[in-house]
């Protein structure tokens, strides 16, 4: 057996590694690893069972098990699986064969633009008004712009602070930027179920985060109670960052966006 062992089988295993791990980071962010741990016990336990020891009766079970378990699995992870394929999407490689094929620039914030995010989050935390701002990245975010008011206006301070004063129409859904722009304000996005995420953290902190796992957006929370500044990403939240750090995370993210192109 080991004789016929090949290069093949090495990308093989090297392949299904980052399969599962890919899945793995996706469902442990979206409260599901115990699932996902328990499916994979159970494999593992089908594999012994009904291809190494051969056990025809107890094979026999666990086989019909995997025929009705695999649909079962595809409706209690089809939010898993779609955000497993916007991430394979959004990969490096098929994202340089796209840059490749396309004649369009990436689009990335400025460091003006920086600034005025920057000084308005500031701003809005020193008189506790509550915010959440989506910075659009590899994948788009058209269909969260739909939910809300659609502005495709220049990104200033004023602007910034004008849209999420309390008592204006727009102040309670998310402010969306993409390139350069405020595309559209007053959005509803999906609310992370993830039952570890802290009960001090309010609906906005949720809706962070929840954009976070479905794509690869950033995301800044002005919380209105506390009057601190938190940065998500990757379904992960840092919280209680000062301005300047944010400033330091937003530059980050656009300079390596800057060498990729």
């Amino acid at each position: 057996m080991l004789e016929n062992f090949g290069i093949k089988d090495i990308i093989d295993i090297l392949l299904v590694a980052t399969v599962m791990y890919q899945l793995y980071r996706i469902v442990s962010k979206s409260g599901t690893g115990a699932i996902f741990n328990g499916v994979l016990a159970f494999m593992i336990l089908w594999i012994l069972v009904s291809k190494v020891l051969e056990m025809r009766l107890m094979g026999a079970i666990l086989d019909k098990f995997v025929d009705i378990g695999l649909i079962v699995l595809i409706i209690i992870f089809q939010d898993e699986i779609r955000r497993f394929l916007m991430t394979l999407g959004s990969n490096r490689t098929f994202r340089f064969f796209a840059r490749f094929f396309s004649s369009k620039e990436r689009g990335g914030l400025s460091e003006p633009v920086i600034t005025s995010l920057v000084l308005a989050c500031m701003n809005m935390a020193k008189t506790y008004t509550g915010a959440l701002i989506v910075i659009e990245q590899e994948i788009k975010l058209g269909q969260y712009e739909e939910t809300g008011e659609v502005l495709d206006a220049e990104i200033s301070t004023r602007l910034i602070e004008n849209i999420f004063f309390k008592n204006t129409p727009l102040h309670d859904g998310a402010l969306i930027i993409s390139g350069n722009k405020i595309k559209a304000a007053g959005c509803i996005l999906p609310i992370s179920q993830n039952q570890e995420i802290p009960k001090s953290l309010g609906l906005r902190h949720r809706a962070a985060l929840g954009i976070s796992q479905e794509t690869d957006a950033k995301a800044i929370v002005i919380s209105e109670e506390r009057g601190k500044i938190s940065f998500v990403s990757e379904g992960k939240i840092q919280t209680n960052i000062s301005p300047e750090r944010l400033q330091e995370l937003l530059t980050e993210t656009i300079l390596v966006k800057k060498k990729k192109t």
